[in-house]
This record gives structure tokens, sequence and C-alpha cells, in this order.
């Protein structure tokens, strides 16, 4: 009986992803009037709704592309695996000791390891060190000036932290899926199959690349962050205070099973009723016995 059930999930999964890699209107986005209520809904709500938080700060103050590059990439390995509330205060001790990433370069691995102690994981410390040597020794102090490059030219840098930097800082329009836009892409576009899958995976990051805001790109992508760690949440998400609740799939499949579930339990609850209510009648002739 176990080996037929897991079967059975194998080839549901299977045929679930093989449906993500052809154009679907449930699966993907294929509406421009829907995607340009999609943006604007999102980024009233984050307008509204964000966090203030000191990488954003640089992001959007910071005239010298240099600089804020390199903050928001120390930003973004520092919050890899680590909450955003503990990241804060390292995050400000790492900028005041180190606000370029020649400063960084110039540190010891000693040093490094010592600003990064209680962070956990050494290993994006030391990248970030090698990133940094690499960045003066090779390309002249220059940071990457576009996701392309982040993701090719800098060590421990991948494809969602080079879409992160690239939006955030660059202004570049694509897509930056983490595990919180997983979540959010797969409530909004019913999306069951196994979000690690490579099928699955793609079809994500295609979503993301369609609906990201082409005039604000990094806030659009930090916007769907921070709903998916504040609204979209793993257990007991937020719906009522969703400003994308209307795009959802999801919640419209649960809200239909909802309500039909609903009907059911008052027919049942009426048809009991019925059956065992006696008629007026009946109570009538009943009276008279009693009498």
């Amino acid at each position: 009986m176990k080996s037929s059930h897991k079967k059975k999930t194998k080839a549901t999964i299977k045929e679930e992803e093989t449906s993500l890699s052809e154009p679907s209107s449930c699966h993907f986005f294929n509406d421009l009037p829907e995607i340009s209520a999609y943006r604007s809904h999102l980024l009233q709500w984050y307008d509204q709704n964000k966090r203030e938080l000191p990488w954003r700060t640089v992001a959007m103050t910071e005239p010298d592309v240099n600089i804020r590059t390199y903050a928001v990439w120390v930003s973004e390995i520092m919050l890899q695996q680590t909450q955003v509330a503990t990241v804060i205060d390292y995050y400000d001790k790492w900028m005041k000791r180190w606000p370029t990433v020649e400063n960084l370069a110039a540190a010891t691995l000693e040093e490094v390891n010592q600003m990064w102690a209680g962070l956990g994981y050494y290993s994006r410390g030391r990248r970030l060190h090698e990133g940094a040597k690499k960045v003066v020794s090779d390309l002249n102090g220059q940071m990457p000036r576009c996701t392309e490059g982040l993701l090719k030219l800098l060590p421990g840098v991948g494809r969602y932290t080079a879409g992160a930097i690239g939006s955030i800082a660059l202004g570049q329009v694509t897509g930056a899926v983490d595990g919180n836009v997983i979540r959010v892409l797969c409530r909004v576009r019913a999306i069951g199959a196994d979000s690690t899958g490579p099928v699955v995976t793609e079809a994500l990051w295609k979503i993301a690349n369609t609906i990201v805001d082409t005039e604000r790109p990094g806030d659009f992508n930090q916007a769907m962050m921070e709903l998916g760690a504040r609204v979209c949440t793993p257990k007991s998400p937020l719906c009522s205070q969703c400003p994308i609740q209307t795009h959802c799939h999801a919640f419209r499949k649960v809200s239909i099973k909802q309500e039909q579930d609903s009907k059911r339990l008052q027919s049942k609850l009426a048809s009991k009723l019925n059956t065992s209510v006696p008629e007026i009648e009946n109570c009538c002739k009943f009276s008279k016995f009693i009498l």
C-alpha cells in the first residue's frame, strides 16, 4: 500500500511539472492588465507597510553606485539563513568599520571572522572577504554593474542574490526568487508541485521575471519578500491583510471549498431537522392523547 501511494504521488508531481512547462492561464500571468494591477496593489502596500531597514536606506539614498552595490551585497549575504532582526546590528557595525569594498579588502580574515562571530555559517563572511579582494585586485575596485556580472564574478553569489543586488542597487529589471517569494508565487498561481524541482524552479523564475515592475524592480522584489515574511507566512497566513488577495488562485480555491463545505453542512443539518421534527398534524393528534 505504501509503495503504490508513493508512485501515485510521484506521478502526480510529474504531471503537475509537465503542465508547468506549457503556458497556462492558471499558473502564469498572461493578462497585462492583471500584471499592472498586481504591481500597483503590491507596491502601494509596500510603501505603506515596509520596514525601515539600514540597507534599504542605503539603497535609496546613497548616490555612489559602488558603495550602494557593496552595501546591498553585504546585506544579502548576511540575510542568508539569518533573521532580519539579528542581522541589523551586525550590518550596522560591519558598515561602520568597512564602509567600502576597499576597506573590507584591506581587512584580515581574522578581523572578518571576529566581526562575523554569532551570525553563524562563517563561510559567508569569508566569501565576502574573498569577493572584496577580487573586486579590488581584478576589477580595479569597481563592483559589477549588472546582474550577470554579479553572478559570474562574485564568490558565493547565486541566481537569487545576483537578482536581488542587481534590482535593488542597480535598478536591473530582473526577478529575485527566494524562499518567501517561492511561497507567494506558488499560492498566487496555485502551484502544488514540488517547488525544488527544476521545472517548477524555472517556472517560478519565469513568473517573477514577467511580473517584476519595470520602473521599481528593487522595491517590487523587496515587496514580494516582505509579503512572504509578514503576511503570506508558512503557517496561518494573514489572507485578510493581503494586498494581492484578488490575484491569488489558492485563496480563491480555498474560499470556494469552504463555501461548498458550508453548503453541504447546512444541507445535512436541514435534512436531519426535517427527519427528526414531526409534522404539525401529528403533533396535534398526539396532544389529544395527552389531554
